[in-house]
């Protein structure tokens, strides 16, 4: 575990950003060893944006605008499968997707899948809860997404052919991925910066969506060597600056869907009508 993670007080000290009783802490610390990188997430409380934007200056840079989708079964059979689809049309970049199987044991992922270039197997882990997953992304045109969100060309031109073949092992019977709903899209807003104190770039993600809310979600990359060290000053920086740790965390991907399943009317809530002609 020390090799891992560093020293038994290095690892004390990671406890106060990850709070996770003993058994999962050396759970985790054992999975990190099985994976490409770690990322540490940290959802901040909606009391606490406005300070958390001003404590970090988060809007002295241009923020990078993303619109993001999700797609899942109208009964989101995927998420409870453990998949995720997302993709995200980015300004003035190239649009991209990627589908996510979580929970995953590193040791269970297919050998061919595993050494794919585009995937990556990794820890999330944030305050009282860590989860692996295994993410196969792809890189699209800079308006793939416009495109197929305004019907011009089929949901499963977003996808590669790996993936394609990685989702239909999911699919419910003769389903196709022409035959998700979308869910979405929520704007997002991507700061990257470097707090004083802290020697890693943190990115912020601010998600609005459809009916005005908002969630805030501060994360960080680390190699699985570093993960204790880089966990153990996430927390001094956040708690020095007031932020509480101790709040309930709840993903991105849950916001969503909890979201949509809420209020199936809100925004685009799916796509309607024939499948498009493949």
């Amino acid at each position: 575990m020390a090799a891992a993670t560093g020293s038994t007080a290095v690892l004390r000290a990671a406890q106060t950003f990850w709070q996770l009783p003993d058994d999962d802490l050396h759970a985790m610390v054992k999975l990190t060893r099985q994976v490409d990188r770690v990322e540490l997430k940290f959802v901040v409380p909606t009391s606490a944006h406005q300070r958390a934007f001003e404590v970090f200056k988060i809007a002295s840079a241009a923020p990078r605008r993303q619109r993001v989708y999700y797609l899942d079964t109208p009964d989101r059979l995927l998420h409870r499968r453990g998949v995720v689809v997302r993709v995200r049309s980015t300004r003035g970049r190239p649009d991209d997707s990627v589908v996510k199987l979580r929970p995953v044991v590193p040791a269970n992922v297919a050998p061919r899948l595993r050494q794919s270039k585009q995937l990556v197997v990794e820890v999330d882990a944030m305050p009282g809860s860590y989860v692996c997953s295994a993410a196969l992304r792809t890189r699209l045109g800079s308006d793939d997404v416009q495109r197929a969100m305004a019907r011009r060309s089929p949901l499963h031109a977003l996808f590669s052919k790996q993936q394609a073949r990685l989702l239909a092992t999911h699919l419910p019977g003769p389903g196709h991925i022409d035959d998700l709903a979308v869910l979405g899209p929520i704007e997002a807003s991507r700061h990257r910066f470097t707090p004083a104190g802290f020697n890693r770039v943190l990115q912020a993600e601010e998600w609005t969506f459809p009916d005005g809310s908002r969630l805030l979600e501060l994360s960080t990359r680390a190699t699985p060597q570093a993960a204790a060290r880089t966990a153990a000053r996430l927390s001094t920086i956040l708690r020095r600056h007031g932020l509480d740790l101790t709040g309930p965390q709840r993903t991105k991907t849950r916001a969503t869907l909890d979201f949509f399943s809420a209020a199936p009317a809100a925004g685009h809530a799916g796509r309607t009508g024939p499948r498009p002609t493949r």
